[in-house]
């Protein structure tokens, strides 16, 4: 029997169940996976070649394809990765073929505030401790890959501050001619580093650098992240590569990677990164674990070919978008699914009675300290008034043509009268409404919520894109930010709107995809304006190019691309048995 999770920690039961789950070669018989198709990292975690299994099953008909996405959360998280395991869990124990496919947890929440996002409870993917530690090296990749293209573009602003056009021409090299005030990317490490945000490098000497401004990003924002969640196959990710815009020179033109000579060589860091990695839940279903989090600040999907690779292996494919439908299903729906070709068959809206009642007027709960007071008894009108967040999302949704299905994620706390509000106001929006009890009895509890998620993809819908590419870049963002946050219009800083209209006249810019960057707290761009703000217009102060990844990217509000560690972070709890090697602590 496994642990109960009200009496045990997320670590303890993904000890206790570790010691009894499937080895990778038994999930690859299961899934019909050929020897040389698995590629084992120990005994309990693999690579897949995406390659040969796509190959091999390119004319299979896909299964369904079901998104996990939520309601705007509090601070806590409102449990889209635990609910992604339940779900997963329920549709086997339903007897389904399914599969999961989901993000790599990045180590600046692991050891922070908000945990590893393996999930919670008796839903959880294990084994948990290499799942939040680095698991076979893809954000390690993406970090070397990523900061090589830095040493590249700083070397050689060095040399031609140094060297005369004479000189560079007989080591090989044209001058490029970079503006030290425009370089577009920073440094990145995967730790929430705020005293990282803006530096000084190369102080010194000559030898020791160009000196100028610069700062460290959070590894998972990097746009080599980006290019790992939508590329299709080595090929594209190499041409993604040498794309990346990593400065201005001085007339304003693009410096690209390829321009640095340094492009093959970051793909060559991301070669093995390039396949996802196999998994499964503490029930045993396959999950596949490919690219990363943070839709606020990044596509925060995960990757095409995993989701490519659950299709064909599963009769269900449950993927995960990052943080609330506003910005993780927006990206699904209008980024992700445009690259891919896929569509989606349903789309799972993660709510809890927490969440409502934060959106409804009750104290903002704070990490790292107790739930307020206030959360601990029922209150019918705070859930009902939070509601109008879940009807605005449920919304959303219906505008890409989806399927919705609400999931109420239960806390053992939660009332009976809570949960019929939040039924009858789901329903009353045209959503399906499942209560889901997984956290606490794994797939058994997810039983409703398999069923109306099967019963939502037997129906046809009529999938659409919110705009074309052909939509000019400041009417896209208009689009996003009245249709889906519900603001009354946009506003642009000097800069961003300068940006925004020689974006416009670029004709191989114009055509890029739109990738906000907004808090993840609110639908509006101010992190403290919960349920569905009135009266406000979206502030974009900068927009960013991600040549490579294929994104322009509007930058909303005060949002940061290098969050910050908290007072009482998560690593202050984590340790090690000396005695047998385990890790301690984790969530």
């Amino acid at each position: 029997m496994p642990l109960d999770p009200t009496k045990h920690a997320d670590w303890e039961i993904a000890q206790d169940a570790e010691r009894s789950m499937k080895t990778v070669y038994q999930l690859g018989d299961e899934l019909g996976l050929k020897k040389e198709e698995l590629l084992p990292h120990g005994h309990y975690i693999a690579k897949l070649d995406f390659n040969a299994i796509l190959s091999r099953l390119g004319n299979k008909p896909d299964g369904k394809y079901v998104d996990v996405t939520a309601i705007t959360p509090t601070p806590l998280g409102e449990g889209k990765s635990t609910t992604t395991m339940g779900l997963t869990q329920g549709l086997g124990k339903r007897g389904k073929s399914v599969i999961a496919a989901i993000r790599q947890p990045s180590g600046g929440p692991t050891m922070n505030i908000k945990g590893s996002a393996a999930g919670g409870g008796l839903s959880q993917c294990i084994p948990l401790t290499p799942f939040s530690l680095g698991l076979t090296g893809d954000i390690n990749a993406i970090m070397n890959a990523h900061n090589l293209g830095m040493v590249a573009l700083t070397s050689r602003m060095q040399h031609e501050f140094n060297y005369s056009d004479e000189q560079l021409a007989k080591r090989n090299l044209r001058r490029l001619d970079i503006d030290p005030r425009n370089v577009q990317m920073k440094w990145i490490m995967d730790f929430c580093a705020q005293s990282l945000r803006n530096i000084v490098i190369g102080l010194g000497d000559k030898n020791d650098g160009f000196m100028m401004n610069s700062g460290f990003a959070i590894a998972v924002s990097s746009e080599v992240m980006a290019i790992l969640s939508v590329a299709t196959d080595l090929k594209d990710m190499r041409e993604r590569m040498g794309k990346i815009v990593v400065a201005y020179d001085k007339k304003g033109n693009p410096v690209t990677t390829e321009d640095l000579d340094v492009a093959g060589a970051m793909t060559a860091w991301m070669v093995e990164a390039l396949n996802p990695n196999l998994m499964q839940t503490l029930e045993g279903q396959p999950v596949l674990v490919h690219a990363g989090p943070f839709a606020n600040i990044a596509i925060g999907q995960s990757s095409i070919i995993a989701d490519r690779i659950g299709l064909k292996l599963g009769d269900y494919n449950v993927t995960e978008s990052g943080f609330a439908a506003d910005i993780g299903f927006e990206k699904f729906w209008n980024l992700k699914c445009r690259y891919s070709g896929l569509k989606p068959n349903a789309a799972v809206l993660v709510a809890t009675i927490r969440a409502l009642k934060c959106h409804g007027g009750a104290p903002i709960p704070v990490p790292g300290k107790p739930l307020p007071e206030e959360y601990k008894g029922e209150n019918v009108g705070w859930v009902e008034k939070g509601c109008e967040n879940l009807t605005h999302l449920i919304n959303v949704i219906k505008k890409a043509g989806i399927n919705p299905v609400v999931c109420i994620n239960a806390f053992y706390t939660d009332t009976d009268d809570e949960i019929k509000t939040v039924r009858r106001m789901a329903e009353a929006a045209g959503a399906r409404v499942a209560l889901s009890k997984h956290w606490q009895y794994g797939g058994e509890g997810a039983l409703e919520l398999a069923d109306a998620v099967v019963d939502a993809c037997n129906e046809e819908n009529n999938f659409k894109f919110l705009y074309e590419l052909s939509t000019p870049l400041r009417k896209r963002i208009e689009l996003i930010a009245t249709e889906v946050y519900g603001a009354d219009g946009v506003e642009y800083s000097a800069e961003a709107l300068a940006k925004a209209k020689k974006m416009e006249a670029d004709p191989e810019t114009a055509k890029l995809g739109t990738c906000m960057v907004k808090t993840h707290l609110s639908l509006s761009d101010n992190p403290n304006l919960k349920g569905v703000p009135k009266g406000w217009k979206l502030f974009i102060r900068d927009i960013l190019t991600y040549n490579g990844a294929g994104f322009v990217v509007p930058v909303a509000g005060a949002i940061k691309l290098m969050p910050g560690t908290a007072s009482d972070p998560a690593y202050r709890r984590v340790d090690v048995d000396t005695a047998t090697g385990k890790v301690k602590g984790l969530f």
